[in-house]
């Protein structure tokens, strides 16, 4: 009320802000008060590591284990921050049921992410999707028409805020699929860049085959339903283009496999 017709502008800018700074201070300060987060002991793991994120030109210094078992079975890995407060996180749990090719194969996953560009691109698209947000709620929050169809004489801006919040709810879930297909497609490209930064597609796919029953996957949802919902594509279509990415980069017929995949467990 006391910013008028600008307010919205005001409301994205301080977002973008908080979301920025958020990034960088997530990894340092707020995720360790969740959880204990603690450098990867040297050995075959952060040797093979290394070895690769040097292979690929990557400058990476922090790789931390997270204590992801203290509240679930279910194993992940993840890349956060950016400059000198990136870093990978591999959860306990992954590491407990992953020889070390496998792991080389989802660390190329993430940072395939990386270099891909996709955390920056969800980061920059999540700004866009919450500058159109306000704007219509700039738009929605007094008009007369909302607060006519729900019998209120006096306009409130508290009122507007929960009318808008039934408006919106059917955009965002429409604005959602969107967001969800460009999810699924970086997936797969960032199944591509491992295959051919390791040319290891086999551990890759037995790495997906374990997570997927570690964290109790639907092997055949309806295409419709993933449509609607996956933020990643099922499993069984991920090997596939797994397997075709690697028979046109020749690593299947020619069973090689990098040695920068490291040694099995």
């Amino acid at each position: 009320e006391r910013a008028g017709e600008g307010a919205w502008l005001y409301c994205w800018v301080i977002s973008i802000l908080f979301i920025l700074i958020l990034q960088f201070a997530a990894p340092l300060w707020i995720m360790p008060l969740f959880n204990r987060f603690e450098p990867l002991k040297e050995g075959k793991l952060k040797d093979a590591i290394v070895k690769y994120a040097g292979s690929i030109g990557f400058s990476l210094k922090n790789i931390y284990v997270m204590n992801g078992s203290k509240r679930s079975g279910k194993a992940n890995a993840f890349f956060t921050g950016f400059g000198k407060s990136k870093r990978i996180v591999l959860f306990d749990t992954l590491i407990e049921k992953h020889n070390v090719s496998e792991l080389i194969a989802v660390i190329a996953h993430e940072m395939g992410h990386y270099r891909k560009k996709h955390i920056l691109q969800g980061v920059i698209l999540g700004i866009i999707k919450m500058g159109l947000m306000f704007f219509l709620l700039s738009l929605f929050i007094s008009y007369q028409g909302l607060f006519d169809a729900f019998y209120m004489q006096d306009k409130s801006a508290y009122a507007g805020l929960v009318f808008f919040g039934l408006l919106y709810a059917p955009l965002d879930f429409f604005t959602g699929i969107l967001t969800r297909m460009f999810s699924r497609k970086y997936e797969y490209e960032a199944d591509k860049f491992a295959i051919e930064t390791t040319g290891d597609s086999i551990s890759l796919s037995t790495a997906l085959k374990k997570l997927s029953v570690e964290n109790l996957s639907n092997l055949v949802p309806h295409p419709f339903y993933v449509f609607l919902n996956y933020s990643h594509p099922p499993l069984l279509e991920r090997i596939r283009a797994i397997s075709e990415d690697s028979r046109v980069q020749g690593f299947e017929d020619s069973g090689e496999k990098s040695a920068l995949s490291g040694p099995q467990s």
